[in-house]
C-alpha cells in the first residue's frame, strides 16, 4: 500500500510538471499563457502515465543510458499513439496532428517529439525521480495518504466534468461533419466559441484540432497537389 500511495503521488507530480512543460512550450512559441490539456486543472495525465511506465519498467536500465533512451522513446511513442487513437474514436476528433512534420506515423506521433521523451526518460530515472522520492519518503504516511486522497477526488471530478464538456464538443463535430465542405473545423470553432469558458479553453489548448473528415480532405488535397506537380 505504501508503494501504491507513493506512485500515485508521483503521478500527480509528473502530470503537473508535464502541464508546466506544455504551458512553457506554448508560451515560448506563441507568447501566450494557455492552460494546456484536456482537464481544467493544471495537470496533463499523459505525462504522469508515461513517467510511471518509465519508472516501473525502465528503472533497471538506469546504468544503461542508451537502452534507457531507446526504451523511453518506445514507451512514450506507444502511449501517445494509442492515446491519440482512443481519443479520436471516443470524441470523433484529432486533438493533435503531426502530419505536416517529417518522420511521423499517421500524424499521431513523430520523431521530433519522441527524442525529447527519450532524454526526459534519462533525466527522470537518474535525477528527478530520486529527488522527489526522497522528499515523499520524508512525509509521514497518514499525511501523504490524505494528500493523495484529496488530489484523487479532485482529479476524478475534473475528469467527469471535462468528459461532458468534450462530449458536447463531439456532438458539435458530428453535426458539423454533415457539412461536406472544407470549413468543418472553422464551423466547429464558431459554434464552440459561443459557449462558456471551459469550452473555449479547449479550443485554445488544442488549436490544431481536426475532424476525421478534415484529415481525409487534407490527405486528398496533398495527393491531388502531388499528382498535379508530376503532370507538370
Amino acid at each position: 500500500m505504501d508503494k501504491v500511495v507513493l506512485y500515485i503521488a508521483l503521478f500527480f507530480i509528473y502530470a503537473f510538471i508535464g502541464w508546466l512543460l506544455e504551458v512553457g512550450f506554448t508560451f515560448v512559441k506563441d507568447h501566450k499563457l494557455i492552460n494546456r490539456g484536456f482537464l481544467i486543472g493544471p495537470i496533463c495525465p499523459i505525462y504522469g502515465h508515461g513517467c510511471l511506465l518509465i519508472l516501473l519498467f525502465l528503472n533497471k536500465y538506469s546504468n544503461q543510458p542508451f537502452t534507457l533512451f531507446i526504451m523511453a522513446m518506445l514507451i512514450c511513442s506507444v502511449l501517445e499513439y494509442f492515446t491519440s487513437y482512443l481519443l479520436e474514436k471516443i470524441f470523433k476528433a484529432r486533438w493533435w496532428d503531426y502530419s505536416d512534420r517529417k518522420y511521423n506515423i499517421n500524424g499521431r506521433i513523430c520523431l521530433e517529439t519522441l527524442i525529447p521523451f527519450g532524454i526526459l526518460g534519462l533525466i527522470i530515472v537518474n535525477i528527478i525521480n530520486p529527488f522527489f522520492t526522497n522528499i515523499l519518503n520524508k512525509i509521514s504516511y497518514p499525511v501523504l495518504l490524505t494528500i493523495v486522497i484529496i488530489l484523487s477526488v479532485i482529479y476524478i471530478a475534473d475528469n467527469i466534468i471535462s468528459f461532458f464538456i468534450i462530449k458536447s464538443i463531439r456532438n458539435e463535430i458530428k453535426s458539423a461533419e454533415k457539412d461536406y465542405t472544407e470549413a468543418i473545423t472553422k464551423r466547429v470553432r464558431e459554434i464552440i466559441s459561443q459557449k462558456n469558458y471551459l469550452h473555449r479553453r479547449l479550443l485554445k489548448a488544442f488549436p490544431d484540432i481536426k475532424t476525421p473528415r478534415e484529415i481525409l480532405l487534407n490527405i486528398k488535397t496533398n495527393i491531388d497537389n502531388k499528382l498535379k506537380n508530376k503532370q507538370q
